[in-house]
């Protein structure tokens, strides 16, 4: 069993995070820290939990980034009156650094991380930020580029365009206590996600965890920020030639958001990593550890084997 529950961490003058930990933790075996793409939570990881033989190989341990599941900036620091709370702004590094003391929390010392389409990004920002700490880093579906007009020549997605209209909507000066995700919304994140790989009882699923954890007017505010931290995020393109740990990238041949000429390309960039490779998953959409959990499995047990340190 893996229960969710939160745990306090200083960044940001203190976030309460969401996390869920495979148990029994046993110190002896290599840990796996897995980072949920946007508008998702942990439970994004249901797959890699419930299977025997990775929870058999590894520890998992699930984080919920800035903006998402139980995840929540502090209130009770005594700057909570200037600008503490779902409303203050974070970025994918905010997230990295936070991840990395949850390991630090739950005495991790060091460990691969998997992170989907955004978790890519904050899992490549952990690398950088904490070589040591990282034993490598599995990217699926995702791109180490920001929303540039290059990556959308490329084939990749414009948030800027489409998603704006949701951050105007989602942008109040009064209180906004009724306030719910719309339809549009919550289809947008199971369609450009999960695609036609799944059943409806998984769409209906994440559908209302959507609903549930965006709700009422912290809910807009979490949600908001959520959003302005993709739109606005930094690329790597010019910091990932200091990533030194292994890279194994999962990308699926299908994926409607990142493409795959942008991946072919920012493989190569990993110029010190120990080994660094691109591998298209056929058939593969968007969240590759939901749809193409087999796959996935493989390239972990494959990357453990070779670079496990006995770190727990």
């Amino acid at each position: 069993m893996a229960a969710k529950t939160t745990i306090h961490v200083p960044h940001l003058g203190g976030i309460d995070v969401g996390y869920r930990l495979s148990s029994p933790f046993d110190p002896s075996k290599p840990t796996l820290v897995l980072v949920n793409s946007m508008c998702t939570t942990s439970s994004l990881y249901d797959l890699q939990f419930s299977s025997a033989r990775l929870t058999q190989a590894v520890n998992l341990l699930a984080i919920e980034p800035l903006g998402h599941g139980a995840t929540a900036l502090s209130s009770g620091s005594p700057k909570s009156d200037e600008g503490h709370g779902p409303d203050r702004h974070f970025t994918y590094w905010d997230s990295a650094t936070m991840s990395l003391q949850v390991m630090e929390a739950l005495s991790i010392s060091a460990a691969f991380c998997l992170g989907t389409s955004q978790g890519g990004w904050i899992v490549m920002r952990m690398a950088l930020l904490a070589p040591d700490r990282v034993l490598g880093v599995l990217p699926l579906g995702t791109s180490m580029d920001c929303e540039s007009a290059d990556s959308r020549e490329k084939g990749c997605w414009d948030p800027q365009t489409s998603l704006r209209p949701f951050l105007e909507a989602w942008t109040s000066d009064t209180a906004t206590p009724d306030f719910a995700v719309s339809e549009v919304w919550c289809g947008m994140v199971a369609s450009l996600g999960f695609g036609d790989s799944v059943g409806s009882e998984t769409i209906e699923f994440w559908k209302k965890t959507v609903k549930d954890v965006y709700f009422g007017d912290a809910g807009r505010m979490k949600l908001r920020m959520a959003l302005i931290c993709l739109l606005e995020r930094d690329g790597l393109l010019f910091r990932v030639g200091d990533v030194r740990c292994p890279v194994y990238w999962l990308q699926g041949d299908q994926d409607p958001v990142f493409g795959t000429i942008v991946p072919e390309e920012q493989i190569k960039l990993f110029t010190s990593s120990v080994e660094a490779r691109l591998d298209f998953v056929k058939g593969g959409g968007h969240y590759l550890n939901a749809t193409r959990p087999v796959e996935v499995e493989e390239a972990v047990l494959e990357m453990v084997s070779k670079y496990a340190l006995g770190s727990g």
